[in-house]
């Protein structure tokens, strides 16, 4: 097998979307020390640059992402493995919080700590061919990745408690129907789909769809009378915006035509 000698993990910035995308197939884009801490600069790039509004999440080769790097793992010290899991996360902290909507595009499987670098994405499109599991305890390791808050978050905790404690398996289909991934997609499809979802962003309210994204994420673990402040001040900045302003504009002109 050639080793692949290109960055772990690649970023490109093309009319305001910025494409992140897994590259380590040969070793099932599994998250190594450059991976990680390649992932949480690419964060701090996306939040950092203006010119970027909206990411699409992908991966080459036949697994999304299988977690962390386990060979690297297995020869590393407990501190070394809290120092991996602490610079992963700092990523998905980052991405988590930006106001900038994130589509993934995933097709193969997804396992492990790769369900957690799945979830931190917005809107989950899945080639229908794609599977899903935990796997944790095959290796004798527990929940990384975020996994054992946005797993729970997204498919209640009873069914996460089920994928993690158990050999279950989900097939695309079971996945959509638990709430895990957003859509279900042709796999010669899926690119285009994501970047479909990417695009309305983009062409649309850019500003109005990652407040949105920002404040649902927020919510998440914040009282209710912080929610309902944040909401208050955040559609008070959205009206002073030239975007808002345009498209009101357009709505009440449209309004006024009607008989």
């Amino acid at each position: 097998m050639t080793e692949n000698t290109e960055p772990a993990i690649i970023l490109t910035v093309e009319n305001g979307l910025a494409h992140v995308t897994l590259n380590r197939p040969e070793r099932l884009n599994a998250i190594n020390d450059e991976g990680a801490t390649l992932w949480r600069d690419i964060a701090s790039e996306i939040v950092a640059r203006s010119d970027i509004r909206a990411v699409l999440f992908d991966a080459r080769g036949r697994t999304f992402c299988a977690g962390g790097d386990v060979a690297s793992i297995a020869s590393a010290s407990g501190s070394d493995v809290n120092n991996l899991a602490d610079t992963i996360h700092d990523g998905h902290l980052m991405l988590r919080e930006c106001a900038k909507p994130i589509v993934a595009a995933v097709r193969g499987s997804v396992v492990g700590g790769g369900l957690g670098f799945m979830l931190v994405a917005d809107y989950i499109i899945a080639s229908e061919k794609t599977v899903f599991a935990s796997k944790y305890a095959d290796v004798g390791l527990t929940p990384d990745c975020g996994v054992s808050t946005l797993l729970p978050e997204a498919i209640g905790m009873r069914r996460a408690l089920h994928l993690t404690l158990s050999d279950r398996v989900l097939s695309a289909a079971e996945a959509l129907d638990w709430g895990l991934i957003t859509e279900i997609a042709p796999d010669d499809e899926l690119d285009d789909r994501a970047r479909a979802v990417a695009g309305l962003w983009l062409n649309g309210a850019t500003s109005a769809f990652g407040q949105a994204k920002r404040l649902l994420r927020a919510s998440t673990g914040t009282d209710y009378a912080s929610a309902l402040a944040d909401e208050a001040r955040t559609i008070g900045a959205a009206v002073d915006t030239a975007e808002a302003t345009a498209r009101m504009a357009a709505f009440l002109e449209l309004r006024q035509s009607r008989p």
